[in-house]
C-alpha cells in the first residue's frame, strides 16, 4: 500500500515537472513568435512604408471676375458638381455690348475715311502731275520774263542814248537859228540859209520827239516785263503750293492708315470684355465657398467662390526621412480613407518632397510646415510624398480628408 502511494506521488512529481518543461517551452515559443512577429512587422514596415499622417488634396482655383458689373445669372450652388463648360455666372453684358458696337462703329468710320481719302488721292495724282507741270512752266516763265526784262532794260538804255543825241542836235539847231536870224536883218546871211537852219531845227525837234517817244515805249515795255516777271513768280508760288497740297493729301492717308491697329485693338478689347462677362467652368469641378447671390456687384480681382478640380485627386503623405529610401517615384500605393477604411484605392507616387520648414525656424515661409508631435524628443523629419490616386471615388474624396497610405 505504501509503495503504491509512493509510486503515485512520484508520478505526480514527474507530471508536474513535465508540465513545467512544456510551459517553459510554450513561453519560449510565444516570446520567440512575438520577436519574430515584431521583426517581421518591422521588416514589412520598412519594406512597405505606411503612414496615417496623410490627407486628401486636389487642385483648386479662386473664380474671380475680370470685368465689373451686376450678376444677372448665378446658376451654381455651393458644394455642387459642375461639368466643364457649364455656366458659372454672367455679368450684365449690355455695357460691354455697347462698347463693342462703338468700337466697331469707330473702326468702320475710319475705314470709310480711308476709302474717301484713297478716292481723293486717285484724283490728286493727276493734280500732282499738273502741279509739277505748272511748277516747270512757271520756272520757264520766270526765266523768259527775266530775259524780257533784260531786253527791255537794254532797249531803255538805247532809247535814252538816242534821246540824249536828239536833244543835242535840237539844241545845236536852236542855237544856229538864234545866231543866224539876227544876221538876216543886216543881210549878212541869205533867206535861204535861214530857211535851211529852221528846217534843220524842225528836223532836230522831230528827231528829239521821236527819241522821247521811243524812250517812253521802251520804259513801258520794261515795266511790262517786270510785271510779267512778278506774275511768273506768283504763278510759280501758286504751283508749288498746289504741289505741296497734293503731296499733303498722301501724308494724310498714311496718318489715317496708322490708326488701324489702335482701332482694331479697341475692338478686340471690347469683344474680350464682352466674352468675359460670361464665365464657364474650365474643367469638371466642385463649387465651394459660395457666399454671394444674383444682383450683387462683381468687382474685378475679387473672388466669388472656389472651384475644386475633380479630375485629379492626390494624397499628401508625410513619411519619416528614414522611410524615404524605400519610396520611389512610380511606386504603387494602397490608399485608404479614414472615413471609409473598407475601401482600398490605388495610387502611384508622383513626387517626393525635397524640403520642409526647418525646426529652428530660421528660414522664411515657402516650404511645407510639418509639425513634430514630441517637441522634447529629437524626432526625424517627415517629408511630403505626393501620391496621385488612380481610381478615386468623387463622392468619397474631399480636400483635407485623413488618409492612410501603404507604399508597395
Amino acid at each position: 500500500m505504501d509503495s503504491m502511494i509512493a509510486n503515485q506521488s512520484a508520478d505526480q512529481t514527474t507530471l508536474a515537472l513535465d508540465r513545467k518543461r512544456i510551459g517553459k517551452w510554450i513561453g519560449r515559443g510565444v516570446v520567440a513568435g512575438a520577436i519574430l512577429s515584431l521583426l517581421l512587422a518591422v521588416w514589412l514596415t520598412d519594406l512597405h512604408p505606411r503612414t496615417d499622417d496623410a490627407s486628401v488634396r486636389a487642385n483648386f482655383i479662386g473664380i474671380t471676375p475680370e470685368v465689373s458689373g451686376l450678376l444677372i445669372q448665378l446658376p451654381v450652388k455651393d458644394n455642387a458638381y459642375i461639368k466643364k463648360g457649364g455656366l458659372l455666372f454672367e455679368i450684365d453684358p449690355r455695357p460691354y455690348q455697347y462698347a463693342l458696337q462703338q468700337a466697331l462703329s469707330d473702326q468702320e468710320a475710319l475705314e470709310q475715311q480711308i476709302v474717301d481719302e484713297e478716292r481723293r488721292i486717285a484724283a490728286q495724282h493727276s493734280a500732282v502731275e499738273a502741279a509739277k507741270a505748272g511748277v516747270h512752266q512757271s520756272t520757264t516763265g520766270i526765266k523768259t520774263a527775266g530775259s524780257s526784262v533784260d531786253v527791255a532794260k537794254a532797249a531803255v538804255l538805247r532809247a535814252q542814248a538816242a534821246t540824249a543825241a536828239a536833244k543835242s542836235q535840237l539844241e545845236l539847231a536852236t542855237n544856229n537859228l538864234n545866231r543866224i536870224e539876227p544876221l538876216l536883218k543886216k543881210q549878212y546871211v541869205t533867206v535861204e540859209q535861214v530857211d535851211q537852219t529852221r528846217t534843220a531845227l524842225h528836223v532836230a525837234q522831230g528827231s528829239y520827239d521821236e527819241a522821247q517817244a521811243a524812250l517812253a515805249q521802251a520804259q513801258a515795255q520794261e515795266t511790262q516785263s517786270v510785271l510779267r516777271q512778278q506774275e511768273a513768280d506768283a504763278f510759280a508760288t501758286e504751283s508749288q503750293a498746289r504741289l505741296g497740297q497734293a503731296i499733303h493729301t498722301v501724308d494724310t492717308l498714311d496718318t489715317l492708315k496708322s490708326q488701324r491697329p489702335a482701332k482694331a485693338a479697341k475692338v478686340d478689347s471690347a469683344r474680350l470684355d464682352l466674352e468675359r462677362s460670361r464665365v464657364v467652368a474650365p474643367f469638371d469641378a466642385y463649387v465651394t465657398n459660395l457666399n454671394i447671390s444674383e444682383g450683387a456687384y462683381a468687382h474685378p480681382g475679387t473672388p466669388i467662390f472656389t472651384l475644386i478640380d475633380a479630375r485629379t485627386w492626390y494624397v499628401i503623405a508625410n513619411y519619416r526621412e528614414s522611410k524615404l529610401k524605400h519610396i520611389h517615384i512610380g511606386a504603387h500605393v494602397d490608399v485608404y480613407l479614414m472615413g471609409h477604411p473598407d475601401r482600398k484605392f490605388n495610387g502611384v507616387v508622383e513626387s517626393i518632397g525635397f524640403g520642409v520648414f526647418p525646426e529652428d525656424g530660421k528660414v522664411d515661409g515657402g516650404l511645407p510646415d510639418i509639425d513634430r508631435t514630441l517637441n522634447w524628443v529629437h524626432l526625424s523629419s517627415r517629408f511630403p510624398v505626393r501620391v496621385r490616386v488612380q481610381d478615386p471615388d468623387p463622392l468619397l474624396f474631399r480636400i483635407g480628408s485623413t488618409a492612410v497610405t501603404v507604399v508597395r
